[in-house]
């Protein structure tokens, strides 16, 4: 039950840093931190709840951690602004005309 718990913890977690790495610039500072900066909040989760570090949990939570980035990402509703420019560059290209 415990595990189970703190899987949707994590998950939770992870939207609101998932829905802001999703507007930065892909490999820029600002990234990195939406990804790491939840990290403590995992490590704590784990002792506060006694789960530990055995190894048959870690699939569960980082495929949490990873489904709750995901999950902020395409509900933020924005592509990354790297691939946006570059689509609007292309665009570009083809058209004649900028967006």
């Amino acid at each position: 039950m415990k595990v189970a718990i703190v899987t949707l913890l994590v998950y939770l977690i992870n939207i609101p840093f998932g829905y802001w790495r999703a507007k930065q610039v892909k490999k820029s500072p600002k990234w990195f931190l939406a990804i790491h900066l939840p990290i403590p909040a995992v490590i704590f989760l784990r002792i506060y709840s006694g789960m530990g570090f055995q190894l048959w949990t870690y699939p569960l939570l980082v495929g949490a951690f990873f489904l709750g980035q995901l999950t902020g990402g395409k509900l933020s509703g924005n592509q990354n602004i790297e691939s946006k420019n570059k689509t609007s560059l292309e665009t570009e290209k083809i058209s004649g005309k900028p967006e």
